[in-house]
């Protein structure tokens, strides 16, 4: 598996969300640092062509627009589904708000639509998952405002009735959690990571056990699982491709760390294993987005700490900085990726620019290769 960027620049954004949609990733809304979260204004909405690896922003609603009041406001935090040709947003917050409004994006047309969801609607909050299995969006955890406090709530939107309905399950679930992941894999929703407290004291909590849900009968499992497991995070992402689920990146405050690891779980072994990548590896971070398509996994985003010394002091400590470069991971290396990156290894890629090559690949390699000193880095790994 091989690491690429792409560093046109695209939105610069942390805790947004994404759903793939044919060849197009639409990422939806999230934080970027310097801008007003207190007020309700338009969330912005930015597409992604897989094919032509090219950001483009859809224009932001005036106000007098219908959609300037129909469409969520600026938020984070929330999550974005993909369901029958179109995303469902639901969820997050500003500085000030926080939603339990569905909403649908159409990208046919553009616009966005509140969904009725009849009597019960679960109570607004942030840093739940939600992930679709079959004709059901299954919600779990988050951070409830109405409750002030983390959740272990399972809610279920029907998209047949688009009726929610609070769900009583069996076995043991996870704990309170927020930011943690949820995928999909055939009839079981697995839930990994994630931030809790201890309730008394207050101290944060990271788990490292990853647990299903079976929603053919609504039991929680705990499976045993081996091999090198991952430690505790919040805030990571989580995909699916082949039999396995990955884990990339997320955040740690017990140990004050940031990850830029790759970990898959197999969902017939229960076996976690730490994956090895070459090429270009992200640096470390925490609320990306990682979309899925074909044989190839697009993250964008998040932020990463960056070290800085108080002169005064002379102590170290590091500054939280949004991204905004588009990597890639292969699965399947094409021919091309694979002939340019040895040819990175071998020569550098300062070497390579000196080379009479067509113009075309020398742009591929300078995409390739973010900084000289990430290409030296990667050449003595």
């Amino acid at each position: 598996m091989y690491w690429t960027v792409y560093m046109e620049s695209g939105p610069k954004r942390v805790n947004h969300a994404a759903v793939a949609i044919g060849d197009l990733i639409y990422s939806f809304g999230g934080y970027c640092t310097g801008r007003n979260y207190k007020v309700k204004t338009p969330m912005d909405v930015h597409i992604l062509n897989t094919v032509t690896l090219k950001w483009k922003s859809l224009p932001l609603p005036k106000p007098g627009d219908p959609q300037y009041k129909v469409g969520p406001y600026k938020r984070y935090g929330h999550t974005a589904v993909y369901w029958n040709g179109k995303a469902y947003i639901w969820g997050g917050r500003n500085d000030e708000y926080v939603d339990n409004i569905l909403y649908c994006f159409d990208p046919e047309t553009y616009e966005w639509t509140q969904i009725e969801t009849g009597c019960y609607i679960p109570s607004a909050r942030d840093g739940h998952s939600a992930c679709v299995i079959k004709s059901q969006m299954f919600v779990f955890g988050g951070f409830d405002e109405a409750i002030d406090h983390y959740s272990d709530e399972l809610c279920v939107l029907n998209f047949n009735t688009m009726q929610w309905q609070r769900v009583k399950t069996k076995g043991k679930p996870p704990s309170y959690r927020d930011f943690h992941t949820a995928t999909a894999v055939n009839d079981r929703m697995y839930v990994f990571g994630g931030r809790g407290d201890q309730r008394i004291g207050g101290s944060e909590s990271y788990s490292q056990n990853i647990h299903y849900l079976d929603t053919t009968d609504f039991c929680w499992y705990k499976p045993d699982t081996s091999g090198d497991i991952p430690i505790g995070r919040r805030s990571h992402s989580a995909f699916f491709y082949g039999d396995h689920i990955f884990i990339f990146g997320g955040f740690n405050s017990l140990t004050c760390e940031h990850f830029n690891d790759l970990y898959k779980f197999c969902v017939k072994t229960h076996y976690w294993q730490k994956v090895t990548t070459r090429g270009l590896t992200p640096s470390r971070r925490r609320r990306q987005a990682c979309i899925v398509i074909g044989d190839c996994v697009y993250m964008f985003g998040g932020t990463s700490p960056v070290e800085r010394r108080r002169s005064l002091v002379d102590e170290e400590f590091y500054e939280l900085v949004d991204q905004s470069p588009r990597y890639v991971l292969e699965f399947v290396p094409s021919l091309k990726t694979l002939g340019i990156i040895s040819a990175i290894e071998y020569h550098g890629a300062k070497s390579l620019l000196t080379f009479p090559l067509p113009n075309e690949i020398k742009l591929e390699i300078e995409l390739l290769s973010r900084y000289s000193r990430t290409i030296e880095k990667y050449k003595t790994n």
